[in-house]
């Protein structure tokens, strides 16, 4: 249940650590390995945070929030993010594969490709603009 405002938190590597209730605000923590919480109950909230690299694999991430974050190249395989929320967020190559999406709100995010055939979507919402990032990897061409 605390808070960490404008941390440098770069390749870091995170084991055997609960994180409860925890929100990161302007944080930088670029190549963060949070595999280590796998299994442990993890509860986080990011805003304005740079997460590029990242690595989230395996997690169960249910209703965390990336507001306004830039998760670039992220891996999110085989992750729980069941309404999770990306307002905001920079998806560009971010990894989605084997993960529950299932009411997640992609309504604003950009530069997302998640394909329907490998991620559960059930109710996930999208923008119009963005469902393009839907239909990339049929190899569907949008004019």
């Amino acid at each position: 249940r605390c808070e960490f405002i404008r941390c440098d938190f770069s390749l870091c590597k995170i084991y055997g650590v609960s994180f409860q209730d925890v929100r990161f605000v302007g944080c930088k923590m670029l190549g963060g390995d949070f595999t280590g919480c796998k299994g442990l109950l993890s509860s986080f909230d990011f805003e304005k945070c740079l997460l590029q690299f990242s690595s989230f694999i395996g997690m169960k991430l249910k209703s965390c929030n990336f507001i306004d974050c830039n998760l670039e190249e992220a891996d999110f395989t085989e992750c729980n993010l069941a309404e999770a929320n990306f307002d905001c967020a920079v998806l560009n190559r971010t990894v989605f594969f084997h993960t529950n999406l299932e009411q997640a709100d992609f309504s604003t995010a950009i530069g997302y490709e998640i394909d329907p055939r490998h991620n559960s979507l059930r109710k996930a919402r999208f923008s119009l603009a963005g469902v393009i990032g839907l239909l990339r990897p049929f190899g569907i061409v949008v004019d």
